[in-house]
């Protein structure tokens, strides 16, 4: 019997830690990294700055004895696990491997995955997901399901409390695609990540159905078609990279305020452009993008969901170099119309601010809601009201400021007064009425126009009259509907401006558990 002593021991630590290390062995890491991907440890060392990273239940592995599976134990059981500093700041993480048994969900990675979302919750810091498996091991059964419904559970609880980024890095199934969903942000990468609830082969057995797994699930679908994936990066180390800049515009917890960054651009630059960007004839369409980059710090904005219901821009961005959510009609897709995908987008976009501390800036240019059967049938009314909802609920600090159009419902939508706006500004071409001028007087004059000798003359001297009386923010501002009219030169000053008076504004404790809102 070999004599126990410190180096003996330690060498069999070294050899576990060797093991652990090299996952699935030197052919399967051989196959991962020729399809161009990097492996779990590999990324995890771009996440983290160097050297910070401490790895936990290195050693853990499956319990599992059926099937083979003694023979095919590995230390880590798939997934690595930790923490460390990204940019500084304390953050949590995990990488599924998947050079082991396709980095599919056993016993024990699941509880790993459920211990290190435990201590991220206990220290309230955020939580980096990079995922890269083909669901739960069915070598393990039932057994499995624990760690699956844990995983489920605690980021429900984080949900609001710390912020949850999900890299997808592989073709994630089945349950491996439920806790990214239940994530604040999804990162795909193009060509490489999927994400399916069935594969092609199950959907050609029970359907008839002929998809590839690019197409049933791949980063162009989810980041046009379902909205399910925020982000897209073209490799790897463009979606590491895409975390950290996106960690930079966010508190570690619901309790802190996001990092203030210095700033060079002069708080007071006027944007003389903006008259030029904006035509004050509304017939003619403008990239609201344009606006943004002109308004917010050196340009920089770090748009959200690009590709998917582009009606509405939601992003990240920083004025005086502090963190705001920019909320956008886009005139130039649809009119700027809400319809039911662009709402749910804006919806979840204000919620997650609100959670974390973001003030929300609105720029507004809506002529309503999107009109037709299938907007209707889709259920516009419900989806609609998770805007309300939304903006309605949100306690961090609103500024809405209406550049063109603002009719209909959709100037409630967009948080106008009424809303619990905190500050609501218009410039002076700005229109802020229930219908669009030509449309409300063919409703109220229809009579008199059908009757005149000159119905075309009629109809233009009251849409006239009606322009000078109503369809102006003048008419809004004396009913106290709006706070300030400003210059669209004075819009990046303004809103800082109004950012600073708000920067002490109070939230109000919670008085009910929640509300219900209408998913």
């Amino acid at each position: 019997m070999k004599e126990k002593t410190h180096q003996n021991e330690l060498e069999r630590l070294k050899t576990l830690q060797q093991r652990a290390a090299m996952g699935g062995g030197e052919k399967a890491i051989e196959r991962h990294t020729g399809k161009g991907k990097l492996t779990a440890r590999q990324r995890l060392d771009l996440l983290f700055d160097k050297d910070t990273f401490i790895e936990l239940n290195d050693l853990a592995e499956s319990q599992c004895v059926d099937f083979g599976m003694q023979e095919r134990k590995v230390p880590g059981d798939g997934v690595v696990t930790g923490y460390g500093m990204v940019d500084g700041r304390l953050t949590f993480a995990y990488a599924q491997d998947a050079t082991v048994l396709g980095g599919s969900v056993g016993t024990i990675h699941g509880q790993k995955i459920c211990r290190i979302m435990d201590e991220a919750l206990k220290v309230k810091a955020p939580m980096i997901c990079l995922n890269d498996s083909g669901g739960g091991r069915l070598h393990e059964g039932f057994f499995a399901s624990k760690g699956v419904a844990g995983m489920f559970f605690r980021n429900t609880a984080a949900s609001g409390v710390i912020p949850q980024i999900s890299c997808i890095m592989g073709s994630c199934a089945g349950v491996s695609v439920y806790s990214p969903a239940l994530t604040d942000f999804i990162i795909m990468v193009e060509k490489q990540s999927h994400m399916v609830i069935t594969g092609p082969k199950v959907i050609n057995e029970v359907t008839g159905e002929d998809v590839t797994l690019e197409e049933l699930g791949g980063a162009k679908v989810h980041s046009e078609v379902t909205g399910q994936a925020h982000f897209v990066a073209k490799s790897d180390e463009q979606s590491i990279e895409l975390i950290k800049y996106l960690l930079g515009f966010l508190p570690a917890n619901h309790e802190e305020d996001p990092p203030v960054y210095s700033c060079n651009d002069d708080p007071q630059r006027k944007n003389d452009v903006l008259e030029e960007i904006v035509p004050a004839d509304f017939k003619k369409a403008y990239d609201m993008h344009k606006v943004i980059a002109e308004v917010v710090d050196d340009g920089n904005f770090l748009e959200i969901l690009p590709k998917f219901a582009s009606n509405i821009i939601t992003g990240l961005a920083r004025l005086e170099g502090k963190t705001v959510g920019i909320v956008g009609n886009q005139p130039s897709v649809m009119a700027g119309c809400l319809d039911y995908n662009s709402s749910d987008k804006a919806a979840r976009f204000i919620r997650f601010c609100d959670s974390f501390n973001i003030p929300l800036v609105n720029l507004v240019d809506v002529p309503g809601y999107f009109p037709g059967v299938t907007q209707e049938h889709a259920g516009i009314i419900r989806h609609g009201a998770k805007m309300l909802y939304a903006y309605a609920e949100a306690t961090v600090p609103k500024i809405t400021l209406a550049l063109r159009k603002e009719y209909g419902g959709a100037v409630m939508a967009m948080c106008c007064s009424g809303m619990g706006v905190d500050l609501m500004m218009a410039w002076p071409v700005a229109q802020l009425v229930v219908l669009d001028t030509t449309a409300a007087i063919n409703i109220i004059y229809r009579k008199q126009i059908m009757a005149a000798e000159d119905p075309a003359a009629l109809r233009n001297e009251q849409i006239e009259a009606y322009d000078y009386k109503y369809s102006n923010p003048f008419h809004a501002a004396s009913n106290m509907l709006v706070d300030r009219i400003i210059e669209p030169r004075e819009t990046r000053s303004q809103i800082i401006m109004g950012l600073r008076m708000l920067e002490n504004k109070k939230r109000p404790e919670p008085f009910r558990r929640h509300g219900n809102i209408p998913l």
